[in-house]
């Protein structure tokens, strides 16, 4: 049954499919405050989209593997003998448990309850005092597969079966940073955090350069001010805005030498929702994967990673000052945004024109196309 939330947000998510950049609004309330809206979005959105689990280089090596959870799938990610990238169950056929934690290198997954094994491709390698079963077929038994991609070194996962791949659609952004080589960085700094806010309030915040001077007025506005930023057009599964650095700016590294000047004096800012957002940089970029854990809760996985083999430590320890104290602004920020939603008197509010706000107005668009059928349908 519709409730009046979700009459009012599905009213709000059909306007923005059709306003202006200088005639957007903002979400009504429920859409970050309502858990059944969030029930709606695993299934439609983190079930059915590529979510970005982390970066190749996390598992370089054959028996590499690392844990995470998707829509409450425990899924673990292993580098196999054959150097091929594998999202598996990581949910013991047996009897249900949790095979491995965190991150770790093996060469059988070994399940901690009664050691059955499987090996890096998730078939069963071992099933202690399991022979005299009649019924049990042991060639028959494996960990359940995921789709896997990988697109400029990060790593996405499907769990909708047949899932169409996700390169062709993101071809023109693909294009747009291919000369930043982002496939070639490589990860120094990772940090898994909860951020009491929604999830959707992570993305906008990322993908908006609105904020940047005057939230991160002594942080971030040094190197990327709010006056240099520009709306860069929406994809099918993508949107993203440019933030130029400041002339300023001293500069450790260009990056890439097919980087043009006026790229390496521009950070790239993405989304391909609902679970990644990027900001690109010739020297070095960051990003986010991101999981909704409650309407007002999310789990973010927050990582830097660098052009080059020889920076200096102290150059990477900036960054990852710089890049810490950012972060802890946007998530105070967030958390009181939180608190101001449920206000009786928190209402809709005007956009930004396109080059500050416009990817926010993006990002509802996306996020219509794939959800006001369902909520017209609830």
């Amino acid at each position: 049954m519709m409730t009046i939330g979700h009459r009012e947000l599905g009213q709000a998510l059909k306007q923005s499919e059709t306003s202006g950049y200088d005639e957007a609004w903002s979400m009504p309330k429920s859409y970050y405050t309502d858990e059944n809206v969030l029930a709606l979005e695993r299934d439609h959105l983190f079930a059915r989209e590529w979510i970005c689990v982390g970066r190749v280089e996390e598992v370089p090596k054959p028996g590499d593997y690392m844990v995470f959870v998707l829509c409450n799938e425990p899924i673990i990610v292993v580098r196999g003998e054959d150097n091929t990238i594998r999202a598996m169950s990581n949910v013991c056929r047996h009897r249900g448990a949790l095979l491995a934690e965190g991150r770790g290198n093996n060469k059988r997954l070994v399940c901690p309850y009664h050691h059955w094994s499987y090996d890096l491709e998730g078939k069963l390698a071992g099933a202690p005092r399991m022979e005299a079963h009649k019924n049990f077929d042991r060639s028959n038994c494996r960990l359940p597969q995921f789709a896997t991609e990988e697109w400029n070194g990060f790593l996405f996962v499907c769990l909708a079966e047949g899932a169409p791949p996700l390169a062709p659609r993101l071809a023109p952004l693909a294009k747009l940073i291919h000369n930043y080589h982002v496939e070639q960085m490589k990860m120094l700094y990772v940090a898994d955090e909860i951020w009491e806010t929604n999830w959707k309030c992570l993305i906008e915040n990322f993908m908006e350069g609105y904020h940047l001077s005057p939230l991160h007025r002594t942080t971030l506005h040094l190197v990327n001010p709010t006056r240099l930023c520009t709306h860069l057009p929406a994809g099918e599964s993508y949107f993203g805005y440019n933030a130029g650095y400041s002339p300023d700016l001293p500069r450790s590294q260009k990056g890439h030498p097919d980087l043009t000047d006026a790229e390496a004096d521009n950070c790239v800012m993405f989304a391909i929702p609902p679970g990644l957002v990027s900001g690109i940089g010739g020297d070095y970029s960051s990003f986010i994967c991101i999981q909704p854990e409650t309407a007002s809760r999310v789990r973010a996985k927050l990582g830097l990673i660098f052009y080059g083999e020889d920076w200096p430590q102290a150059a990477v320890d900036h960054a990852v000052t710089l890049f810490n104290a950012t972060m802890a602004e946007d998530k105070a920020v967030l958390v009181d945004l939180m608190r101001g939603m449920a206000s009786s008197h928190h209402a809709r509010g005007p956009l930004a024109p396109a080059d500050f706000e416009g990817p926010v107005l993006d990002f509802y668009r996306f996020y219509s196309k794939r959800l006001s059928p369902v909520l017209s349908a609830t």
